[in-house]
């Protein structure tokens, strides 16, 4: 899949993704910002900043005028908060590509946070609080992370907590934008079909007026984990939810293809080690899986479950056993050809749209990455070895890096921390 990068003197980047016959384009932007570029005076601003910039602009006064015009042409928007960036993007027939670009830049570009409805916002993302608090899944997710960096930007809820939300206001939001919605920070990606050299003009003129000043930067992630670590949240008895994690490695670390690998090995289908193990054998879980997740200066390979209560301890020790496995024997040979052949058909299968393409593209340029195509991601998935899975997991497998977050009836973490080791 073909792509082209521009970046123009103020630094903004631009890509162009063109997709020969696809009915549909999207426009994404991208901006290097989110809750990791936050205090604990102001968590949660970058997510209220991105809702409140469909709020209306002073081309489309009303969140209606801006959704309307959206509806009008059935496309699909929305916008996202990370911990390292914040998105806005529209996708719609081809032929729609002028109007998607005129709206996503404008609301990205000129908002003009009106009073009423940010307060009227402030109701609507308490009751995303509210509805997240209501979710163990997610619960359990916020108490890992918690766990993994403490009081740091990286463990806090990127909705921020609701007195925090109740305390912002319109010149908050407008300072913090005016901080970090500059051009040397702001990613630009067209994906679709496409005339390559029109879309990148058309994207520099929507994109004219963009602020050049200097960004704010971030307070780097401090690691510093000398032991087993357990949280526990006690809520939800009928159920338990667990995350079982490791910290591993930065966006950029070598080793991030060979952990792709281990964790295909561990949750790539319903013929991988944990579905096989935990549902199949034992059937002690509905849910199981294990992911891999990087960011610019830290990252983490984890498993979650959602277990029987009474069972909990029998799943802790099963998933133990199954993440110690890579360190005492090679994955064998079919195996592994098997979950390559899974990894790059997901990979292909999940390329298919043009947003898909949009996220792909956009999500590595904005974390500074060398871009890759999928190809260049295959041959790395293909160039893993048993050996160097081995080697990786003898690196991060250890008693003192395991984190455990629980969300159930529990309270007392002594019985956990007594079974937390390889």
């Amino acid at each position: 899949m073909n792509y082209t990068k521009k970046k123009l003197k103020n630094g903004m980047r631009i890509i162009t993704v063109p997709m020969k016959d696809n009915p549909t384009v999207t426009v994404l932007v991208l901006v290097e910002t989110g809750s990791e570029y936050e205090n604990k005076n102001n968590s949660g601003i970058s997510h209220f900043l991105e809702h409140v910039c469909f709020k209306g602009t002073a081309k489309r006064p009303s969140a209606f005028d801006i959704t309307k015009e959206l509806d009008n042409i059935g496309s699909q928007y929305n916008a996202f908060t990370s911990l390292e960036y914040t998105g806005y993007y529209a996708k719609a027939e081809h032929k729609s590509f002028d109007k998607i670009l005129d709206v996503v830049s404008d609301l990205y570009l000129n908002p003009i946070f009106p009073e009423k409805e940010i307060e009227k916002e402030k109701g609507v993302i308490i009751e995303e609080i509210n509805m997240y608090q209501d979710l163990p899944q997610r619960i359990v997710v916020e108490e890992f992370y918690k766990l993994l960096y403490g009081d740091q930007p990286a463990g806090r809820n990127i909705a921020g907590t609701k007195e925090n939300v109740q305390k912002i206001n319109r010149t908050d939001l407008i300072d913090y934008r005016s901080r970090h919605y500059v051009a040397s920070a702001t990613t630009i990606i067209v994906a679709g079909r496409i005339d390559e050299k029109e879309a990148t003009k058309k994207i520099i003129n929507s994109f004219k007026d963009i602020g050049t000043w200097k960004k704010d930067g971030k307070e780097k992630v401090v690691e510093n984990q000398k032991t087993p670590q357990v949280a526990l949240s006690n809520k939800f008895p009928d159920q338990t939810h667990i995350i079982l994690g490791v910290r591993t490695f930065n966006t950029y670390n070598k080793y991030n293809s060979i952990i792709r690998i281990m964790n295909g090995v561990l949750s790539g289908g319903m013929s991988s080690r944990l579905f096989q193990k935990m549902r199949d054998e034992l059937g002690i879980c509905y849910y199981i899986g294990s992911d891999d997740d990087t960011f610019t200066d830290h990252g983490f390979f984890a498993v979650s479950a959602g277990v029987d209560s009474k069972r909990v301890k029998e799943a802790i020790t099963a998933i133990l056993y199954e993440l110690n496995k890579f360190k005492t024997t090679l994955v064998k040979s079919d195996e592994l050809d098997k979950v390559k052949q899974y990894l790059i058909g997901n990979l292909n299968l999940g390329l298919e749209s043009s947003d898909s393409l949009a996220m792909y593209y956009g999500g590595q340029e904005v974390l500074r990455k060398d871009i890759k195509k999928p190809e260049d991601i295959i041959k790395e998935i293909k160039a893993v070895t048993a050996e160097e899975i081995k080697f990786v997991a003898e690196r991060i497998f250890k008693d003192e890096g395991l984190n455990l977050a629980i969300v159930g009836k529990f309270k007392d973490d002594k019985e956990f921390k007594d079974i937390l080791h390889f």
